[in-house]
């Protein structure tokens, strides 16, 4: 009996676009193994089989725009587990079908000539760019005739290719720039870097550009302040290794970063304006009643925001274990968009990677982002001798336009003060 297997819940998005297919007619497929990967405007994820069986036919195509429901394949089910070397064979099966389509899809670069073309509200055309850009000779030509830069446009057609389209969206929103429009910087020089010696090209993930884009956002728009401060966090380290300890056992990681998710939500509700937004107008600022905690973390393909929720109801071990899910889910893409919407206030930490200091990029519509840097041991005056005592860099960074200076300052010695002393974490 044939099943058919449908997308599950993608959440809030209408619909996301099928940038892979795992599988092929006639593979052998596990419970959870991977059968498309779909990527939205903020992340890559993939769509696990809800059960096992013998792919029979494909209903989707790299380039479809699928949504929750959508039919992905029909299924021949097995009445048992295939063996673990026909998993295997599976799993190289689908490796196979990851890798040789990307190879094989690639067009090779089109021959291009160099006629002279009209002046053009675009930018001047960058030859090795225009080259590699994944476009049909016809679309070149059509750019060309136009004095378009292929490489600045993101194609919208299957595998990213430009389409007329595309370009034809370009130059209307060049168009509708006013003129005196953007910081009047002088555009970056064009350099030849094989010149002096070998190079390669590597292309930026998709998660890489949007992240790009949007922190060249919020750094252009967002007044940008950032308040350094440090805190004691010994006796909050000793108390935490004892925990850690006790929970080891369990498979749980109690890490410095749950810690710091509570400490933050009780500087939150001390200065409710870090808990807020300024609307669409700019005009007025939403103060929110929820806690949701954004954690960056770092994966291969670039960098995510997933957001845990109601941190405030939490106890310091359910985030530790929710940390650990969404850190694999991460890591794996298995993130949904509705994974990392609705946060108040991000924390970045580095402090498992190393620095002294660093000035983080709000994460707008957030005010303001919490940055932690590697806590050492260092001398510290007690008041009669120094003792050593173990130190915690903060770096708040805040909108200027909702937070001054002065509550800046407030923020992030309270915020010492309650790492610095646990007991203030249950007030």
């Amino acid at each position: 009996m044939t099943k058919e297997i449908f997308v599950p819940d993608i959440g809030d998005f209408d619909s996301v676009e099928v940038i892979e297919v795992l599988v092929a007619p006639g593979d052998s497929i596990q419970i959870e193994d991977s059968l498309i990967s779909v990527e939205s405007d903020k992340a890559t994820m993939e769509i696990p089989a809800p059960e096992a069986g013998v792919v029979k036919a494909l209903k989707v195509a790299v380039g479809d725009s699928v949504t929750k429901g959508s039919l992905i394949l029909l299924l021949e089910p097995v009445a048992e587990s295939v063996s673990d070397a026909s998993a295997e064979e599976a799993r190289a099966d689908m490796l196979d079908t990851e890798v040789v389509p990307a190879v094989a899809s690639k067009p090779a670069p089109s021959p291009v000539s160099t006629p002279a073309h009209k002046p053009s509200p675009t930018a001047k055309i960058n030859e090795v760019s225009f080259t590699k850009a994944h476009a049909s000779p016809a679309v070149r030509r059509f750019a060309r005739e136009l004095g378009v830069d292929l490489g600045q446009i993101d194609g919208s057609g299957p595998k990213g290719r430009i389409v007329k389209d595309d370009v034809k969206s370009f130059i209307k929103r060049a168009l509708s720039q006013p003129a005196g429009a953007g910081l009047g910087v002088a555009p970056m020089p064009e350099i030849d870097f094989s010149q002096w010696g070998e190079v390669a090209s590597k292309p930026l993930s998709k998660i890489n550009k949007l992240t790009g884009q949007f922190l060249h956002r919020n750094w252009v728009s967002v007044p940008h302040v950032t308040q350094f401060d440090e805190a004691d966090i010994t006796d909050l380290e000793v108390f935490r290794k004892s925990m850690a300890a006790e929970y080891k056992e369990k498979g749980i990681r109690i890490t410095p970063l749950v810690f710091l998710m509570k400490a933050l939500v009780s500087a939150m509700k001390e200065l409710p304006r870090f808990n807020s937004s300024l609307d669409a107008s700019g005009e007025n600022l939403i103060v929110k009643q929820y806690y949701n905690i954004g954690i960056a973390v770092d994966t291969p393909d670039g960098l995510v925001v997933p957001v845990v929720r109601d941190v405030d109801r939490k106890s310091l071990v359910d985030l530790a274990v929710e940390l650990g899910e969404i850190s694999v889910k991460a890591r794996e893409k298995k993130l949904k968009p509705s994974d990392m919407q609705g946060g108040c206030m991000t924390i970045s930490s580095l402090g498992g990677i190393g620095g002294t200091a660093f000035t983080p990029i709000v994460n707008a519509p957030e005010v303001a982002i919490l940055g932690v840097s590697r806590s050492k041991m260092q001398p510290v005056w007690n008041g009669e001798e120094f003792e050593p005592r173990l130190v915690l860099p903060l770096a708040l960074s805040y909108d200027h336009r909702v937070i001054d200076g002065a509550d800046g300052a407030r923020f992030t010695s309270f915020l010492s003060r309650v790492l610095s002393d646990t007991r203030r974490l249950l007030l």
